[in-house]
């Protein structure tokens, strides 16, 4: 795939890039390895100065990184400028978090005394340079999210991004070099997907985190793995939605439409199988089926579009065959199914409700990149857990009820990263994300994605010899 903008709601190509020479790369690393010996010293204090200074640079920038974002991979434009203040927020968030949650921990003084030393502490050290392989999607949010935490432990980053956005890739680089981080603390790799493996292999990279496919996680974890390297994995996802009798129906239906089709329906953490329960089905999805029928589907440009082009012509065929695959086995459309009357030119997707899904078409079992939804009846809770359940995916889930005792029941037993009550699915940088299965492995954001890439380290003093 060549490094190019193309405008997916034109289909024309705006810029080309090189990829980076293998000289250049080697000196890239070797910044990066350079900068890592001196930058894991810096103070929490200073690390948080520049990251809040980055995060009001990109706060000044958010208009302008926000049209880049929308040319290069087709998300409605006020989203795009959502998603770069969000990115604002979630540096601040760490640069006033991070020292806090590195803090030293301490043992009980009995444990301390059971191992026969007289002090320990535990200690959070940076392992040094981290490869980041990230998708188009959230083209700075994916990035941010990983880099703020580990900027803040004292880590460097390398990045490997998508090859359709290599526009907003460079202007991160330069984001947080004019906020003032070192020469060698983010650096962004323009380069193929074939470089990846001889760049993880590279002794100076101690880790790798990858937002993306199944197939460029395996890829990525089997390589690391034979080098013995630290991975972080967030792959795809196929989250229910399941709406129980004791939900609001008509924000459960409103909220289900928006779940969808967020970012034009191209998110992991989209919802995608919408599950009712018998007694309320045919009220919910009248009610959902209407709410995705009236979307404006169009320029993503235009302030008044619902839902743009998908991000590129493969990723609508793509989508177009789970959805014809599902039509030729029974599937019935309730609204939807092909490409928009009167959009010609750039690669968009009708926002489509499919019904009567059973467990021999593609699309119960792949996930659907795109505006496209299922909708499953379920006879009782044993039934929705079981729908819910049955997927090779556990990004999040999102289930709408006000029983008490169903709450309780859906945390216990949907297989997924997190569950989210009466809302839809949502990414903060307080609350720990990632999924079980095949969606991946490890945590982004909180605590515990800060420590994902340092050094659990034990310190141990011994007891001093009694001297009586």
């Amino acid at each position: 795939m060549p490094i190019a903008t193309v405008n997916p709601a034109s289909g024309e190509t705006l810029r080309t890039f090189e990829p980076l020479t293998a000289e250049e790369i080697e000196r890239r690393i070797a910044t990066a390895h350079s900068t890592a010996r001196i930058y894991r010293g810096t103070p929490f204090d200073e690390r948080a100065r520049l990251l809040n200074r980055a995060a009001e640079l990109l706060e000044q920038d958010a208009p302008d990184i926000a049209r880049t974002m929308t040319t290069e991979m087709g998300k409605p434009l006020a989203q795009a400028r959502a998603e770069a203040l969000k990115c604002a927020k979630s540096m601040r968030w760490y640069a006033a978090n991070a020292e806090k949650l590195l803090a030293d921990e301490h043992p009980s003084d009995a444990d301390v005394k059971d191992s026969g030393g007289s002090y320990a502490r535990v200690h959070y050290r940076p392992l040094g340079v981290v490869l980041a392989v990230m998708p188009w999607n959230f083209p700075l949010w994916q990035v941010v999210r990983f880099a703020a935490p580990a900027l803040m432990a004292g880590n460097v980053g390398l990045l490997k991004h998508a090859s359709n956005v290599p526009q907003t890739a460079l202007y991160l680089e330069e984001l947080f070099l004019r906020a003032g981080f070192p020469d060698g603390c983010f650096q962004t790799l323009l380069v193929g997907s074939g470089a990846i493996e001889s760049i993880l292999r590279d002794d100076r990279v101690a880790a790798a985190t990858l937002t993306g496919s199944e197939p460029a996680g395996r890829s990525v974890a089997a390589i690391a793995g034979d080098e013995v390297k630290k991975t972080v994995l967030e792959l795809g996802g196929s989250d229910p939605y399941v709406v129980m009798p004791s939900a609001d129906i008509e924000r459960a239906a409103k909220t289900a439409v928006t779940a969808r089709v967020q970012n034009n329906g191209q998110s992991c953490i989209a919802a995608k199988r919408f599950i009712a329960h018998a007694d309320v089905y045919d009220d919910f999805a009248a009610r959902f089926t209407a709410g995705v029928r009236a979307l404006t589907v169009g320029d993503p440009m235009e302030e008044s579009t619902d839902v743009g082009p998908l991000s590129s012509e493969q990723g609508r065929t793509d989508l177009a065959e789970l959805v014809d695959d599902a039509v030729a086995k029974g599937a019935t459309v309730l609204c939807g199914g092909g490409r928009p009357a009167g959009l010609d030119r750039g690669w968009y997707f009708e926002p489509t409700v499919l019904a009567d899904i059973t467990e021999d078409m593609r699309i119960h079992h792949e996930e659907t990149f795109g505006p496209v939804a299922t909708l499953y009846r379920a006879a009782d809770l044993d039934a929705a857990v079981k729908i819910a359940n049955d997927t090779p995916f556990g990004l999040s889930s999102n289930v709408w009820t006000r029983d008490d005792a169903e709450v309780e029941r859906f945390v216990s037993d949907l297989q997924a990263g997190g569950v989210f009550f009466n809302g839809m699915t949502a990414s903060h940088p307080a609350f720990p994300f990632g999924g079980v299965k095949r969606s991946g492995y490890g945590r982004e954001l909180s605590g515990h994605g800060i420590r994902e890439f340092c050094n659990v380290t034990t310190v141990w003093h011994g007891a001093e010899p009694d001297q009586s």
